[in-house]
């Protein structure tokens, strides 16, 4: 994979980098220019789905991609009633400049079996599960966790659509990188793909795809298509199952493997990845892309490195200068959690957005 362009944060914030990244990391540039270059006006189409106390977690996140994004963003917000009025005032007041529009929905599962969908696992999660059916007319969608902040353009994951083969209609990353802290390979008692099971909390769809595909299963020889198939696996498996929506998407793609794009852990870096000690390679090259606060280690205080990272986007204003307004502040609390494991590799977390930062910079320079 291509290493990350080395800048020493602000004090060389302008300067190119000295080292040529090789050729993997030009084809990869190339790849995603040519991708952005033939489809220039495509709508990224992001969702989201917020309940009980995630008002603040989910504008968070919304802000973080809003930041970066090159491409015009729709983001789809499935809501308790109750919010959505606070998410109308929050969003209506912000600077989109014609860049993003949104749209509000209830949380909405089938009639017949809503109790049980509205208990499984968290309240209102697996209303993910139900997107292909609801955005009837979305082709591709980018779901997210309310937990997740963008420190890089969403056009950089969006364009992995791009690399899914004819078989492929979805990509997500793996749940763990080393088996030995795994959860799925130790405990799951249904199953699961590949080796340590994968995380939903992001997940890229080719929506189309998803709705055309009859999937293979352990219920039936007949292959079943993805509204057909929900209700059947969450009753074989409600009492085995843990994770909820997530174990039950583990189920659907060990099935269908073939079915699957793993995209590495930089696109989904969790507590997990640098708690026991840093296991995602990945970031350590090239930074983090997308940061994952699960367990809730945006509000207390066992994971300062990621708390401090959600509350400097948090507390940005919009059209405030990013360098001495996010940049410079972050490093500076990053710099006192060096006392965690976390901290120990606090330079991953702001390594990515620094150079985000600065690729921003230089497209508004060019106008």
């Amino acid at each position: 994979r291509c290493k990350n362009l080395s800048v020493s944060f602000w004090n060389s914030y302008w300067m190119l980098p000295s080292d040529v990244c090789g050729m993997n990391c030009f084809w990869e540039a190339a790849f995603r220019y040519n991708y952005r270059k033939t489809h220039p006006s495509e709508k990224m189409h992001l969702a989201v789905v917020a309940c009980g106390e995630r008002l603040e977690e989910t504008v968070t996140m919304l802000r973080s991609a809003i930041i970066f994004s090159i491409k015009p963003l729709q983001f789809h917000i499935f809501a308790e009633d109750q919010l959505h009025e606070s998410f109308k005032d929050i969003l209506d007041d912000f600077p989109y400049e014609g860049k993003v529009n949104y749209t509000l929905y209830p949380i909405t599962f089938p009639t017949e079996s809503a109790a049980e969908w509205k208990k499984l696992f968290k309240p209102c999660a697996s209303q993910r599960l139900f997107l292909p059916l609801i955005l009837k007319n979305v082709d591709s969608l980018l779901y997210v966790d309310t937990d997740i902040l963008f420190l890089r353009p969403v056009d950089d994951i969006w364009s992995f659509l791009g690399k899914f083969n004819s078989t492929q209609i979805a990509a997500m990353a793996p749940e763990h990188e080393e088996p030995r802290i795994g959860w799925y390979n130790r405990f799951a008692r249904h199953p699961y793909y590949g080796v340590t099971g994968i995380n939903s909390g992001v997940m890229l769809m080719n929506m189309t795809r998803i709705r055309r595909k009859y999937f293979k299963n352990d219920m039936t020889p007949v292959r079943l298509q993805w509204g057909e198939i929900l209700m059947p696996l969450l009753k074989k498996y409600k009492l085995n199952i843990t994770w909820g929506d997530q174990d039950l998407l583990n189920i659907m793609f060990f099935h269908n493997p073939e079915s699957l794009y793993v995209f590495p852990c930089q696109w989904n870096y969790r507590p997990d990845h640098c708690i026991y000690g840093s296991n995602c390679k990945e970031a350590e090259e090239e930074g983090i892309f997308i940061l994952h606060g699960n367990r809730g280690v945006y509000h207390d205080d066992k994971q300062p490195t990621f708390r401090a990272v959600y509350e400097a986007i948090k507390n940005y204003s919009f059209g405030d200068d990013l360098l001495h307004s996010l940049l410079q502040p972050l490093e500076l609390e990053l710099r006192k959690t060096t006392h965690t494991y976390c901290g120990r590799v606090y330079k991953v977390f702001v390594k990515q957005l620094t150079k985000s930062v600065r690729d921003l910079y230089a497209r508004r320079s060019k106008g």
